[in-house]
């Protein structure tokens, strides 16, 4: 992975500690790890004072294949909190069924044969995947994954003649071979190799008796230290760039220590980056104290009305009683009008903030994620 030369308006101090920080988190995210994109560093001080580490809590993310079939085996994944694979991790399954992460941190399971959405739970994290039925209509046609692919992050594919056993199927970038984390006949979700570069990018996909190729873009995030350098209660702005791509691009940016450094527009930001050659977005900071202080950049998804239509009406039978009418009224929404699709989001984004953790809100952030 290629680095980025320090920005030389910078106090020279705070350049080396953040790049020599910067560097060994991308390096520890190579091989299946995704705390990428990411940049942690310390706001300067004249003495040292001490801090919490800013992954003492636990908690795991749980990766699933954005659509499973009903019956059939499909794999998941287990992500810790510093973005490893976790071996060890029980997940309990919407029909009642456990697993236990194996040494990969992965678990083989079959679906159950009925219901619209599967749902997965384990350590405080809780996601949704859609059911299809089992019968070979419900195979994708044809080969399809995103147009932008982060070197940094997973990314979902589908195809026909995938297998559930994530150990069965191979994905390879420019002939690099990609880390499979879960799978189902229809669709798994891939982690680039470190050796992924930014640009177009070919992917191949393997398993028994089937191989499908496609193209993608793939795109670096990576981070500028802000300038002017960082002063407790000081405002400085921070550039994210992109490499691999002159579009103009959705992004997420989110800050994991807002107690040492304010986004001044809210701690997660959804920018639009400016394309062209020098291809970056912009956000204002603020140091609020010293210490250390990390956030990531990630793509936002491409919208899929379709699935957030599935989500929205599967989580409407959940909604509370006051609810359901206006979780219902968004899907039909969605149906006759795609193009409103960005204000359903913002108003399912506006639930989500005052809805408490549970199933209901587990497929209302699926709808909010597809849109």
């Amino acid at each position: 992975m290629t680095k980025t030369a320090p920005d030389r308006m910078i106090a020279a101090p705070f350049k080396r500690r953040c790049n020599a920080l910067h560097g060994v988190w991308v390096r520890a995210c190579v091989p299946a790890i995704l705390l990428c994109g990411l940049l942690l560093c310390r706001v300067p001080t004249a003495q040292a004072q001490a801090q919490s580490n800013p992954y003492t809590t636990w908690t795991v993310t749980i990766v699933l294949p954005p659509r499973v079939m009903a019956s059939h085996p499909a794999t998941l994944a287990v992500l810790g909190v510093d973005g490893k694979l976790a071996a060890g991790v029980t997940v309990t399954l919407g029909d009642g069924q456990t697993v236990t992460t194996d040494r990969t941190g992965r678990a083989v399971f079959t679906v159950p044969a009925s219901g619209d959405y599967l749902l997965a739970k384990g350590s405080g994290a809780s996601v949704a995947a859609l059911i299809d039925p089992a019968a070979g209509a419900s195979e994708p046609k044809e080969t399809t994954l995103p147009a932008v692919v982060s070197v940094r992050d997973r990314f979902w594919i589908c195809s026909a003649g995938l297998r559930g056993d994530a150990d069965a199927d191979s994905v390879r970038i420019n002939d690099e071979p990609a880390l499979v984390l879960a799978a189902s006949p229809e669709c798994l979700v891939a982690l680039p190799s470190s050796k992924a570069a930014p640009g177009p990018a070919t992917i191949s996909v393997e398993a028994q008796g089937t191989r499908a190729t496609a193209t993608t873009t793939l795109v670096a995030l990576d981070f500028d230290a802000p300038q002017p350098a960082l002063m407790p209660e000081k405002k400085s702005r921070l550039s994210v760039r992109v490499s691999g791509s002159d579009q103009r691009l959705g992004i997420v940016v989110e800050n994991k220590t807002p107690g040492v450094l304010r986004f001044v527009h809210g701690d997660t930001q959804e920018l639009l980056t400016k394309g062209g050659p020098q291809n970056d977005a912009i956000l204002d900071v603020q140091a609020v104290r010293t210490g250390d202080y990390f956030f990531r950049a990630r793509l936002l998804p491409a919208s899929d009305i379709a699935v957030a239509q599935r989500f929205l009406q599967a989580s409407a039978a959940l909604a509370p009683e006051d609810m359901k009418s206006d979780i219902n009224g968004y899907s039909r929404r969605l149906a006759r009008h795609p193009r409103d699709s960005a204000a359903v989001r913002a108003a399912l984004g506006e639930i989500l903030m005052q809805t408490i953790a549970g199933d209901f809100r587990t497929l209302l952030n699926a709808a909010w994620e597809a849109l």
